[in-house]
């Protein structure tokens, strides 16, 4: 069970905690050599903190591209958020809203360029999968977003004219029927769009390549050293770690749904922090697979405002995601886990009573916006050479490793930030309201979801 953990109540701790019992954990191999814990004063050009997907794919492509000098400081051990707690779908996505709505909230034209940075994001995921030095269980291309009610069809339909005429992209619609026939049957299967252009990989693993392609390219990664302290003295960042001290020309900030309030003033009351959980089941046997419904090995989405995510692996268990409970606890963690089981058995009645052996819950970053940010302060602003790439919405996996990328193609090329990318977060207003807020919210989304 993972260590309880909230970003909006958990200080700056200065002791390491577990790696999550997680499916991945279990199934990821011996994590690679890394540089250790920060024992003695370091001096070095940037300075990220966070060893996930943001924070080694900025540390890697700084090193690799531009050969800066960068130190990856890292509370715990690699992957410890929710670069290895996902659920590992890798999808050409952006922030969480429906491609409709953002034609709807941008204007086309916007929506394209949005569109197009949602395909460099899975395309620079393919890239760093080509390259790992380990193998990251990439499975075939396949998305399914599955409609879960009859009412639900009409937002695929609308997603899908979309897609044709603003985005000159080509989804196939599958009717109830063809869905059942491809491999997805169940009692909330009612039609489905496809994909060409989705995968998965075990996230876990794609943390260890990420690791050993930005050491082999000269970062170095510190491990079990948390930043308890930040200040500036003349033009370095200090920052302070239990056994010693990292000062810095510049800072990246890649901590995401992990960003504690006390980090740094520029992202305080600026994320909504909520719990995703996962379980997995015991491996299904083929038989039991043909009787629920479901044998495709495309990854699946439906069309709640509570999204619910599932798949199966390559093991033949099943793994499945929604929303979490408001904060950990275990008390929460049982409901929570019952509840996806429960879930499971509505989708797949063949699968009621199914077994769990892996639950774990991890923090994914809302913003205000629903969309992602990469904000650079230059010298001359009043919080000097920080920057920041965070707030991806649930969508983190691909537009995380690509905006740890464009963040170092801008600190280490001089190459702009895409504008509809770029600035500060916005501040949530009354964030002291915010776990109210989030009470409120899921109550009605649940009510939506029930239509």
């Amino acid at each position: 069970m993972a260590q309880e953990f909230d970003p909006l109540r958990s200080g700056l701790s200065s002791q390491p905690r577990e790696n999550p019992n997680t499916y991945w954990h279990a199934t990821g191999g011996v994590a690679p050599t890394v540089d250790g814990p920060v024992v003695e004063d370091i001096d070095t050009d940037i300075a990220v903190i966070g060893a996930g997907y943001t924070g080694l794919s900025c540390a890697y492509f700084l090193a690799q591209k531009y050969q800066r000098q960068v130190h990856v400081i890292e509370a715990n051990q690699l992957g410890w958020g929710c670069s290895g707690r996902n659920g590992s779908f890798m999808r050409p996505a952006i922030g969480r809203l429906w491609w409709w709505q953002y034609v709807q909230k941008y204007g086309a034209e916007q929506a394209r360029v949005l569109f197009q940075h949602a395909s460099a994001a899975i395309d620079t995921m393919r890239d760093v999968l080509a390259q790992a030095p380990v193998d990251c269980d990439k499975s075939d291309d396949g998305w399914l977003r599955v409609a879960h009610s009859a009412q639900a069809l009409q937002a695929l339909q609308r997603e899908r004219e979309t897609l044709a005429q603003v985005f000159d992209y080509q989804a196939q619609y599958l009717d109830q029927d063809q869905l059942a026939d491809y491999g997805h049957a169940g009692d909330e299967a009612f039609g489905a769009l496809r994909y060409g252009d989705g995968f998965s990989a075990h996230p876990l693993k794609v943390v260890y390549a990420l690791a050993m392609l930005a050491r082999s390219a000269g970062a170095q990664v510190h491990t079990g050293s948390s930043v308890i302290g930040m200040c500036r003295h003349g033009d370095q960042h200090i920052l302070q770690t239990p056994q010693g001290q990292v000062r810095a020309n510049h800072v990246v900030i890649a901590t995401n749904g992990y960003s504690t309030e006390h980090l740094h003033p520029l992202i305080k009351s600026r994320l909504m922090p909520v719990l995703s959980s996962i379980v997995v089941t015991q491996p299904l046997s083929p038989a039991q697979q043909r009787q629920a419904g479901l044998t495709t090995s495309d990854i699946i989405t439906d069309t709640r405002r509570l999204l619910c995510f599932y798949r199966l692996l390559p093991d033949g268990r099943l793994l499945l995601g929604s929303r979490g409970a408001i904060t950990e606890s275990p008390r929460s963690d049982a409901q929570t886990r019952n509840e996806l089981l429960a879930v499971i058995g509505k989708k797949f009645p063949a699968l009621q009573g199914i077994g769990a052996d892996y639950f774990w819950s991890g923090w994914v970053a809302l913003t205000m916006d629903s969309m992602p940010r990469i904000y650079s302060a230059d010298a001359s602003a009043a919080v000097p050479n920080v920057s920041y790439a965070m707030g991806y919405n649930g969508s983190g996996t691909t537009a995380a490793v690509y905006s740890g990328r464009l963040l170092a193609d801008h600190l280490g090329g001089g190459a702009p930030i895409p504008q509809v990318l770029a600035g500060s977060m916005p501040k949530i207003p009354f964030p002291f309201l915010r776990r109210t807020a989030q009470r409120a919210a899921f109550m009605f989304y649940g009510l939506q979801d029930k239509r």
